[in-house]
C-alpha cells in the first residue's frame, strides 16, 4: 500500500506520525480555526472564499500570521501534498491553523502552526436522490459573539448534534441559536423556500459563515426566485414548501423530512442546475 502523506509546518509527514504535544493549546482548548474544502479538477471549489474566511478568523483570534503565509503559500502547498500524495483529480482537503503550546494565560504564544491534509474525493456533484431526514438537536444552544461564526477547532455542539442525528437514525440535526431559532446543521448552514423565496439565517443569528451560503448570496441568479436573510423559526421551517443544506463538501442536499413534515424537491431541481450553470464548481 501506497504511503499517505500530511504537511505540518511546511514539512511532509506520514500520516500516523505524532507531530503536536500534549502541551498543544488546540487540543487543550480548540484554540485554532479549520477549512474543509474540496477540489475538483485541481481547483479549490470557493477558494477565495475559504481563504478569506480563514485569515478574516485569525485577524479575530490576534494570530500573528507571518508574512509568506498566504492564500497563495497555502495553495502550493496544497497542490504539493496532492502530488506527494498521487491525488490527481478530486480531492477532500482539511487545514487546520492553531497556535502552540503552553497555558490558556500564555498571551506571548501567538505563533501560527499549520497541519494540512489531502484525501481522495469520488462523490459527483449531482444532487442526491434520497432526501436527508433532520431533527432538531435538544441539548444544546449555539451562543452568538463574534466568534460564532468562524470554524473553530472547538467543534463540541456539532459534534454531539451528530452523535444526536446518528443515535436517533437521522442524517443530520439542526441546532438552535439562543433565540430558540434555526441557526444552522451539525455540518451545514440550512435554507428555506417559501414560495419564489429562499431564506437563510442572517450572521448575526450566529451561523458558521458558510462558502457555499455566501456564493448564494452573492452569486446565485435564477429567474423569479430571490433570496434574502431572514431568521427562520422551527414553526416557519414546517410551512416551508422545500428545505437545503449547504457545504463545502456535498454543495447542496435536499431536506425530505423534518419532524413529521415531508418536503419535495422540485424547486430544489431547478436550483441546483443553476448553481452547475452558474459554474460553481469552477468558482
Amino acid at each position: 500500500m501506497k504511503e499517505h502523506f500530511f504537511i505540518y509546518n511546511g514539512e511532509f509527514f506520514r500520516v500516523g506520525m505524532p507531530v503536536i504535544s500534549i502541551q498543544n493549546r488546540s487540543f487543550r482548548y480548540g484554540d485554532g480555526l479549520f477549512e474543509t474544502m474540496r477540489m475538483c479538477n485541481g481547483k479549490i471549489i470557493n477558494g477565495n472564499y475559504h481563504f478569506e474566511r480563514l485569515f478574516s478568523g485569525l485577524k479575530i483570534l490576534e494570530f500573528k500570521i507571518p508574512p509568506q503565509f498566504s492564500p497563495g503559500y497555502l495553495t502550493d502547498a496544497v497542490n504539493g501534498l496532492l502530488l506527494k500524495n498521487s491525488i490527481f483529480k478530486d480531492a477532500k482537503i482539511r487545514l487546520m491553523v492553531f497556535r502552540g503550546d503552553e497555558g490558556i494565560f500564555d498571551i506571548e504564544n501567538n505563533s501560527t502552526n499549520y497541519i494540512i491534509e489531502a484525501f481522495p474525493f469520488f462523490e459527483k456533484i449531482e444532487l442526491n436522490e434520497k432526501g436527508i431526514e433532520l431533527d432538531i438537536f435538544p441539548d444544546g444552544r449555539k451562543s452568538i459573539s463574534r466568534f460564532s461564526n468562524l470554524k473553530s477547532n472547538n467543534y463540541l455542539l456539532s459534534v454531539m448534534a451528530a452523535r444526536f442525528a446518528k443515535k436517533n437514525n437521522l442524517d443530520d440535526a439542526i441546532i438552535l441559536n439562543d433565540f430558540e431559532r434555526a441557526c444552522e446543521s451539525s455540518i451545514a448552514n440550512i435554507f428555506m423556500i417559501k414560495g419564489s423565496e429562499i431564506f437563510t439565517p442572517p450572521l448575526s443569528e450566529g451561523c458558521v459563515a458558510g462558502t457555499v451560503r455566501r456564493w448564494f448570496l452573492e452569486k446565485f441568479e435564477l429567474k423569479d426566485y430571490t433570496i434574502t436573510e431572514k431568521e427562520l423559526s422551527i414553526d416557519g421551517l414546517l410551512h416551508a414548501d422545500e428545505i437545503f443544506l449547504t457545504n463545502s463538501l456535498h454543495l447542496l442536499k435536499w431536506v425530505k423530512k423534518f419532524r413529521n413534515k415531508t418536503y419535495t424537491n422540485l424547486k430544489i431541481k431547478e436550483i441546483f442546475k443553476q448553481m452547475i450553470l452558474l459554474g460553481i464548481k469552477d468558482s
